[in-house]
């Protein structure tokens, strides 16, 4: 349970503000077919972090047990300062010719290769041993991040605070560097 709700809580804050998000708003605002485009988000995102969760494991296989909370900690700090950073969305998706699935598919796909909450689902699979709460929990922060944006569209945006969401996150990965690393302290010593 822990390597589920840890993946569904980070991913989920780490895509707010995120391009994947930006480009939710985009095919809404294009495509207009939400169940379709949820949908196409949900199959990309469920392949992608599948494939990223699994590089993640077999990456745990490679580093010396004694080894691997430091490194998946400090990953965890670096997408937490990576966070910081705003993403910007410069595309304008085409729309295939197979309809708004297909090209919410193959967009959200691709826009997630090299994104900070695909580098994420590596470090959680090789931080957990549960590929599938990862990749299940992984998928999750991403929908609940990506559904409004999908339903409410431009609007959404402007009335989030963007930065003080992107600074929690930061704070939460950091945070999960730090008990990686170090544990959680025990306050009885």
């Amino acid at each position: 349970m822990e390597a589920f709700l840890t993946s569904a809580v980070l991913v989920g804050l780490a895509e707010i503000g995120d391009k994947t998000q930006l480009l939710s708003f985009v095919l809404a605002a294009r495509l207009r077919k939400p169940g379709a485009i949820i949908l196409g988000i949900f199959v990309a995102t469920v392949i992608n972090h599948a494939l990223a969760g699994s590089v993640g494991v077999w990456l745990a296989t490679l580093i010396p047990p004694q080894a691997l909370p430091w490194v998946t900690g400090l990953l965890f700090i670096g997408f937490g300062l990576w966070t910081l950073h705003p993403d910007s969305f410069d595309g304008d998706p085409k729309l295939h010719r197979a309809g708004a699935f297909v090209t919410t598919t193959i967009a959200f796909f691709l826009a997630e290769m090299g994104d900070k909450t695909q580098f994420a689902t590596v470090a959680l699979g090789a931080r957990f041993d549960s590929l599938t709460a990862v990749v299940l929990g992984t998928t999750l922060g991403m929908l609940a991040a990506n559904i409004p944006a999908v339903l409410a569209g431009e609007a959404l945006a402007h009335k989030l605070p963007l930065k003080a969401i992107r600074y929690a996150a930061a704070g939460v990965f950091i945070l999960t560097g730090l008990v990686t690393i170090f544990g959680i302290p025990d306050p009885a010593q």
